[in-house]
């Protein structure tokens, strides 16, 4: 039996009940977790403000620094471990579950490193005035995290947290969260206090909940839908409490008549099929000028007819969908397309070895696809490309901004100047040259604009959503 882990300690649910957690491969339930209540949110918010105003809030920069460089360390010790959870969680081929964790550890050791690198500023003032600007930390953060990369997040949103010295409250998806739960003892290994990091499984309309509406938070992350996104801000505004949050994305990948399609192809279809499209800034639709479509189609078509889908054993291109409510979605939306007789490109193919009670969407790529469609509108959230055509350079950016999102795009062409001109002209958060997600790098600053939602994650940048700025005035005359 697995258990939530607050001040310090696994504990079950005050209520004594269990949600079953079930395997994306099979169907079959794998483990059980705590259902967590606003009994526990209150508990796990009480030892984060206990461990704010107490031991971790009294560490220093650079032994705040040292600790979460010892987290990193401890995680890549028990890699392997932590990547068969993961894979077991997701469903995640076992490599790009070892990959997650990879990041997660990568996390702290840049976040490790930051902590004591972070100044303040002083202005020049009136004569007899000395001013200095101060950073300090939030508080008590909240973090509710998705399944789609349940390591990572972690990672992503508690590392910078604590790194400027808050204590977090972390409430996983129900669907992905053991490798949080082991992780955690990791934490306590590597020196972290008790109280400064809490997770509290759950239902999101009972934990997540109560953790949103929460009086004793100071600030909160989300990721998820943008449904989902406005109840958190209308939550959190109850309180006054600020948010950073990514809520998803339609990435349009644009390729123009002179780009090297030797490269373009295989990075398009990786943009689309890693993590079996299960990501927010996942390249799910593919601009491409209309005078190279018929090439561009014929290399797109080979490699998602090769491509196959099967459970983390049998070494495939992608894994299931990791929960069952998403898996009935993307299929609904493939069966809608093809009923609709939307031309196929080219469909993978689901392996023999894979369960039929599995959460397997083989892989496939729709084209042309009207810019009205709702395959070119929406987030399918999983391993589903539309391509549509553009006859210039203008209609592009236009069909390139033509959703209500903005998170990633990816711009593929050789001619310099149209670089900087595309790139500037989409609005979004991250814009690709010739490549696309670039490893996922911790160091670069992540987040969207428009329903992709506000406020930046990872880089040097995502540190200052999680401090606030203090001036402070010292006449000496």
């Amino acid at each position: 039996m697995n258990k939530m882990f607050i001040n310090g300690v696994y504990v079950s649910a005050s209520s004594g009940e269990n949600i079953s957690v079930l395997s994306p491969e099979t169907g079959l339930e794998i483990a059980q977790i705590p259902r967590g209540m606003s009994a526990d949110v209150d508990s796990a918010v009480a030892a984060a403000r206990s461990a704010f105003n107490g031991e971790w809030g009294k560490k220093t920069a650079t032994e705040r620094g040292r600790i979460l460089t010892k987290i990193c360390e401890l995680t890549l010790r028990d890699i392997d471990e932590l990547a068969a959870i993961e894979s077991e969680d997701t469903g995640k081929p076992l490599e790009l579950a070892k990959a997650d964790i990879k990041a997660l550890a990568r996390y702290f050791e840049f976040y490790g490193g930051a902590a004591d690198k972070i100044h303040g500023e002083t202005i020049p003032y009136l004569d007899g005035y000395s001013v200095s600007i101060v950073k300090e930390p939030c508080g008590v953060v909240a973090h509710i995290i998705p399944w789609n990369y349940p390591a990572q997040m972690l990672g992503r949103t508690i590392a910078p947290a604590l790194t400027m010295g808050n204590t977090c409250v972390v409430k996983p998806a129900e669907e992905a969260c053991l490798t949080s739960l082991r992780f955690a003892a990791l934490t306590l290994e590597a020196g972290l206090p008790k109280g400064a990091l809490n997770i509290v499984t759950g239902y999101g309309a009972e934990a997540g909940a109560a953790l949103s509406s929460h009086s004793g938070i100071n600030m909160l992350t989300f990721t998820g839908s943008p449904v989902v996104g406005r109840m958190i801000q209308e939550s959190t505004a109850n309180n006054h409490v600020r948010c950073v949050l990514e809520l998803g994305g339609k990435c349009p990948q644009v390729v123009f008549g002179d780009a090297n399609l030797d490269k373009a192809v295989p990075g398009i279809v990786n943009g689309i099929l890693q993590n079996s499209g299960q990501t927010c800034s996942a390249g799910s639709r593919v601009l491409v000028e209309k005078k190279i479509y018929n090439e561009f189609v014929s290399r797109l078509s080979e490699m998602f007819n090769s491509s196959k889908v099967g459970p983390s054993n049998s070494s495939p291109t992608c894994g299931p969908i990791i929960t069952r409510k998403q898996f009935e979605f993307v299929s609904n939306c493939v069966n809608d397309a093809l009923s609709r007789d939307i031309p196929v490109i080219g469909k993978g193919k689901i392996c023999s070895t894979a369960n039929v009670n599995g959460n397997y969407v083989a892989p496939i790529a729709f084209g042309p696809v009207k810019p009205d469609d709702f395959l070119a509108k929406e987030e399918v959230f999983g391993p589903v490309l539309s391509v549509l055509t553009f006859e210039s350079e203008e209609e592009a950016i236009e069909l390139a901004n033509s959703t209500e999102y903005g998170l990633v795009a990816g711009v593929w062409t050789e001619n310099g100047a149209r670089q900087i001109r595309v790139s500037k002209g989409i609005e979004c958060g991250q814009v690709f040259i010739n490549c696309y997600g670039a490893g996922g790098g911790v160091e670069l600053p992540f987040g969207g604009v428009r329903k992709s939602g506000y406020g930046r994650e990872k880089g040097l940048q995502a540190l200052n959503e999680f401090c606030e700025t203090k001036t402070v005035v010292n006449s000496y005359s």
